[in-house]
Order: structure tokens, then sequence, then C-alpha cells
């Protein structure tokens, strides 16, 4: 196994193609259209996400070495040291691209960045996992508005976006809990149905053209069925193997999703670009896990 795909299994690199989405859901959210400091927050969000892998990783570097050993640092393929530096480098390249796009995204930056560093060490063992990786990537998605407007204020009309991407994450969240030991089938039951509801939420249209309205249920549509897909497999036949696909569902889903909340009030150019990047992170899981 090579250096260059250990560091890709740490770093989670084909969920990274999720991270510019939520610039995009942001911009779009924010009712301007995205630009140059929208491309510093995706730079920003996927520096942080990359550094929120890592750092999971150097905090369960002893829990690994039980579950999954196989993993990078449990493995003796990268140190517990340069697993921490590569938490801690880009965290500080992430708040950088940020500041570069406005000192109110530095601030939203930091506060995504406390929470991602909050999670690994201390709360990724506690009831408020779940809770703690939703509001990380509700956040990620409110600093592409702020960034885009170079404004706070652009924060409040990207709320219920951000609530939505969060649900789902939390979803996600919630059945990966236990997907080295086998899954809880109430669990994978419950994100069938909050996936369902997300699904026709995001789907039904307002005030939009017709074509703009079938191109947000379509995606709705996608959404669903990539995120639900594997979850009644996973309620039927808990097993660690059936449950990391109902995970990894999930989080390819999320690019369909970041591409309907960019339907529902941006323009459909960058919604379309957005599910550009589902392939993408589908090729990529073939070759490296997504979890």
């Amino acid at each position: 196994m090579t250096a260059l795909h250990s560091w890709a299994e740490l770093l989670r690199v084909p969920a990274l193609p999720t991270t510019p989405g939520d610039a995009f859901a942001g911009a779009a959210a924010s009712g301007l259209r995205p630009g140059g400091r929208t491309l510093l927050d995706a730079g920003a969000s996927a520096c942080l996400y990359g550094a929120g892998m890592a750092l999971n990783d150097w905090a369960d570097r002893a829990e690994d070495a039980v579950e999954r050993p196989h993993r990078p640092t449990p493995s003796g393929r990268i140190s517990p040291g340069q697993t921490l530096a590569a938490a801690t480098a880009p965290t500080t390249a992430g708040i950088g691209l940020a500041l570069a796009a406005g000192r109110p995204a530095a601030l939203t930056a930091t506060t995504l960045a406390g929470t991602v560093w909050a999670y690994g060490p201390r709360l990724k063992h506690t009831p408020a996992a779940a809770a703690a990786m939703a509001t990380a990537r509700g956040l990620d998605l409110l600093l592409g508005a702020v960034a885009t407007a170079g404004s706070p204020a652009a924060a409040r009309r990207a709320v219920l976006p951000a609530a939505v991407l969060g649900a789902h994450i939390y979803c996600v969240a919630s059945v990966s809990r236990t997907e080295t030991r086998g899954g809880a089938p109430g669990t994978a039951l419950a994100a069938l149905a909050a996936t369902a509801v997300i699904g026709v939420l995001t789907g039904r249209g307002h005030r939009r053209p017709a074509p703009a309205l079938r191109a947000r249920a379509a995606l709705a549509g996608v959404y669903v069925a990539t995120a639900a897909g594997p979850c009644p497999h996973a309620a039927l036949n808990p097993s660690p193997p059936v449950t990391q696909r109902a995970v990894g569902g999930g989080i390819r889903a999320i690019v369909p999703l970041q591409a309907v909340l960019t339907a529902r009030s941006g323009p459909l150019g960058a919604a379309a670009l957005i599910t550009v990047l589902a392939p993408v992170t589908r090729r990529l899981g073939r070759k490296v896990s997504p979890t």
C-alpha cells in the first residue's frame, strides 16, 4: 500500500468532494451568486473537513488498534505525530483562507474549527456526538453564506438550509456510531424515515419557474434513493459491512442534497455544478473507504 493511499485513507479523500457544495448552498441562501469569496470558502471547508478526519483518527488511535487495526495510524503507516500534524496544519490553512474572504468568514470558520476540535477528543463518545457533527456541517453551510456576502447577517438567511443539512448529517452520524460492531435496526429505520421527510420538504417547490421545480424534484429523488436505499438492508441485517454501506450511502447523498438546497434559491447552473461531484465521490469511494 502506497504512502499516498495511506494519506488518502486518513483524510477520507472520497468525502472531500462533498465540501464545496456547502459553500455553493450557502451562497444560494445568501441570495447572491457565487464569487471569489465563495471559492475561498470552498477551500477552507475542504481544509477543515480533512483536519477533522485526521483529528478523529488521532483521538481514536487506541480504539482503532482493537476494532480497526488496518487504519493508517494504528497500523503504523502514519505515526500519531504525523496524524496530529495533519489535523493542525489544515485547520490553520482553513481559517487563513476564510480570513482572505473577510473577517466575518474568519470568525465563522474559527467557530467551525472549534466544533471540529471539540468533537474528536471530547464529544465523539458522548451522547452529543451526532449533534456535534450536525452542528459542524451546518456551520460549514453558514460559512458559505457569510463568506459570499461578506456579512454575518447573511447567516440568518441560511439557517433553514443549514438545519436541513445538519439533520441529514445527524442521521448519518447516528448510524455510523455502531458501524464497527454492527448497527442498530431502529437507528437505520429512523434514518430512513428522516430521509423521506427531508426529500419531500426540499423537493417541494414555491415561486420558481417550472424547470427549476422539476430539477429540484429530480435532485430530491436522487438524494432519497442514495441515502435511503441501503437503510432497509442495514435494519434487516445490522452487520458491520451492511451498516458501513448505509453510512457510505449517507455520505454520497450529501452532494444531491446540497444541489437541492442550492436550486431552492440559487441558479440551476450552480446546482448542476455540484452534481458533477457525485460521480467523483463514488469513483473515489471504490478505491478508498469514505468511513
